[in-house]
C-alpha cells in the first residue's frame, strides 16, 4: 500500500510540474492571435513565424550566436582554471574557486548592474561581445563545477606514470587528462549554453537597446501585445534544453557528471 501512494505521490508531483508547460503548449497552437486554453482551433503557424518573421528570426539568431560564444568563453575560464586547482593542493588557491562561484550565487539583478557600470564606465556599453563576456562570467561557475568534478574522479596515479614515462604538461593533459574529462566538458558546455540561451538580465543590462535575443524579444513584444509566438518560443526553449541536456545523458556518464561514484570505487 504504501508503494502504491509512493508511485502516486510523484505523478502528482509530475502532473503538478508539466502543467504549466502543457498549459504553455496549448496556447502555442492557438488558431487566433490570443493566449486562450484551451486552445481555439489549431494552427502550427506561430511556430513557422519564429523563422520566417524578419523580428523573431534575428532574435533567434543573436540568442543563438550569444550562447555559443558565451558557453565557449565560460570553458576556456574554467578549464584552465579547474585544471590549476586540481594541480595546486593549497588553502591559497580556494581563493579563485570562491571567485569562480562568486558570480552565480549573487542575484542576477547585481550581477547585471555591476556589468552595466563597468561597460558604460569603460565606453563600451552596447557592444554585443559585451554581453558575451557578461555571460562568460555570469556562468562561468557551471563548467567549473563540472570540470572540477571530473579533475577529482581522476586517478592521480596516471598523471604521475605518464610523467615518469617523460611525457610533459601539455602531452599529459591532451593524452591522459583530456580524455578523461571530456564528458564533465561537453556538459559544463551544454549547462552553460542552455542558460545563456533563456538568460534575460544580464544581456538586457549590457546590450538591451542595441541587440535583441529571444527573451528581450519577448519582453519588447509585450507593449504590443499577447500573441502566441511568445508561447512557441518558450516551448521551443524547452525543447532545446531537453534535447541537450537527453544527448548528454545519451552519450555521456550521467551519474559521474552528476558527481556520483562507480562502485568499484566505493
Amino acid at each position: 500500500m504504501s508503494r502504491n501512494l509512493t508511485r502516486l505521490y510523484f505523478v502528482l508531483v509530475a502532473i503538478f510540474l508539466a502543467m504549466p508547460i502543457a498549459v504553455v503548449a496549448g496556447v502555442s497552437v492557438n488558431e487566433k492571435q490570443s493566449l486562450t486554453f484551451p486552445p481555439q482551433g489549431f494552427s502550427l503557424s506561430w511556430y513557422g513565424a519564429i523563422f520566417t518573421d524578419p523580428g523573431w528570426r534575428a532574435a533567434l539568431f543573436s540568442s543563438v550566436l550569444l550562447a555559443l560564444a558565451s558557453a565557449a568563453l565560460a570553458v576556456a575560464i574554467a578549464l584552465p582554471l579547474s585544471w590549476f586547482l586540481w594541480r595546486r593542493i593549497a588553502p591559497w588557491a580556494n581563493i579563485f574557486r570562491v571567485l569562480g562561484i562568486a558570480p552565480f550565487t549573487l542575484p542576477p539583478v547585481i550581477t547585471a548592474l555591476g556589468l552595466l557600470t563597468f561597460w558604460a564606465g569603460t565606453g563600451f556599453y552596447g557592444q554585443p561581445w559585451t554581453a558575451v563576456i557578461g555571460h562568460a562570467i555570469f556562468f562561468v561557475t557551471l563548467p567549473l563545477v563540472t570540470l572540477s568534478l571530473g579533475f577529482s574522479a581522476i586517478d592521480r596515479s596516471l598523471v604521475e606514470a605518464a610523467a615518469t614515462m617523460g611525457a610533459d604538461d601539455g602531452t599529459v593533459f591532451r593524452t591522459v587528462v583530456l580524455p578523461l574529462i571530456r564528458p564533465y566538458l561537453v556538459s559544463g558546455y551544454a549547462f552553460a549554453f542552455v542558460l545563456s540561451l533563456n538568460e534575460y538580465i544580464v544581456a538586457y543590462m549590457t546590450v538591451g537597446f542595441t541587440m535583441e535575443t529571444l527573451p528581450i524579444k519577448i519582453f519588447n513584444a509585450l507593449r504590443y501585445g499577447y500573441t502566441p509566438v511568445m508561447a512557441s518560443v518558450t516551448v521551443l526553449f524547452v525543447a532545446a534544453a531537453a534535447l541537450i541536456f537527453g544527448l548528454v545523458a545519451r552519450f555521456g556518464d550521467l551519474p559521474k557528471l552528476l558527481g556520483a561514484m562507480a562502485a568499484d570505487e566505493r
